[in-house]
């Protein structure tokens, strides 16, 4: 029931149009706007929380995710929902998390690699950059350039040299095409100024098994997959793509380190939501994420992953992924690199 003033009252008085009106009437108006005020000054978030997920569950994002949720679901005060909705690289539940309301309760965690995606299908039905706003980083699993251990080299400079001293004799391997492992050899060979040949795997550990065997050159692959595989020596790392040395194989340098001083890549994770959110929810779950990702427990957590604590206002997250899309938008074009 709107109740307002047609005519004007006496000071002191109440409303003209409102003399003689029962007591329950004007109660009965008064408490919808109370409680309008109330939810309006409540602090975000008020109801659950959804997060789609573009892969099954066990993948990258899906763990890191799992992990980070389940902390500041504590601190929030509400349940986070994970959503697995797997299904054309990831395409799927990005589609649905870009059409879903801009409110905060509907959001997306996402792996590197939907910053290649930008280049790599034509065809995508959203655009990352404008119908997406990143909120917060969480981690990354970098890379590791791991080689068999008949290979005569001992550091990456040999390999390099050994690369451009046989044209066409090495080959590089992936869990398929278009993926970071992919997309990162292919920078460092347009970095060293050699040509390798691309053989995609069903899977990282089936191409991890054709390095240790001898069948293919070398591989960059997930620190957390491969990092067993070091340790008994059925292959050999010669380079990490991190911004650091790795705490657990801390005798292997960076390729920074080693050869091209900009050189960095990795599987990061972020957690994205459709553009227009509130600015409110969104500095409140980049506040919460960034606490979350550098407690010791979680760093000990994520390092048993592999994986290393990223943290950033959304701001930098933003003018992170913007980087990321057009560093490997450069490769796609420069390697010909077209998807379905």
């Amino acid at each position: 029931m709107a109740v307002k003033c047609v005519e004007p009252a006496r000071a002191g008085e109440p409303c003209a149009s409102l003399r003689g009106l029962p007591l329950y009437t004007l109660l009965a108006a008064a408490v919808p706007l109370a409680l309008a005020g109330a939810l309006h000054a409540q602090t975000y978030p008020v109801k659950p929380i959804r997060v789609l997920i573009g892969y099954p569950a066990g993948a990258g994002n899906d763990v890191i995710g799992r992990l980070v949720f389940a902390e500041i679901s504590r601190t929030l005060g509400q349940q986070i929902v994970v959503d697995n909705r797997p299904g054309a690289s990831g395409q799927i539940a990005t589609d649905m998390a870009a059409r879903s309301a801009p409110d905060g309760y509907t959001l997306l965690n996402v792996p590197g690699s939907i910053a290649m995606a930008n280049s790599l299908y034509p065809k995508l039905p959203y655009d990352l950059l404008k119908d997406f706003d990143p909120i917060a980083l969480q981690a990354s699993v970098p890379f590791l350039l791991v080689v068999p251990p008949t290979l005569p080299v001992k550091n990456l400079r040999e390999l390099i040299a050994l690369a451009k001293a046989r044209p066409g004799d090495f080959t590089f391997g992936s869990a398929g095409a278009g993926g970071g492992p992919h997309l990162t050899a292919e920078l460092f060979a347009m970095r060293a100024g050699i040509k390798m040949l691309h053989v995609p795997y069903r899977g990282t550990v089936q191409a991890n098994a054709a390095v240790a065997s001898g069948e293919l050159t070398m591989i960059f692959s997930p620190s957390s997959s491969v990092m067993p595989m070091i340790q008994s020596q059925r292959v050999r790392a010669l380079a990490i793509t991190s911004r650091e040395r790795h705490p657990t194989l801390p005798q292997v340098p960076t390729v920074a380190e080693a050869a091209y001083a900009d050189f960095h890549a990795g599987n990061w994770i972020a957690l994205i939501g459709p553009s227009g959110m509130p600015g409110a929810a969104v500095a409140r779950l980049n506040s919460e994420i960034n606490r979350v990702v550098q407690t010791a427990a979680m760093r000990e957590r994520f390092a048993a992953l592999g994986a290393t604590p990223l943290s950033a206002t959304p701001q930098e997250a933003t003018a992170f992924v913007h980087e990321e899309v057009a560093k490997w938008a450069k490769v796609v074009k420069s390697a010909g690199i077209r998807l379905p």
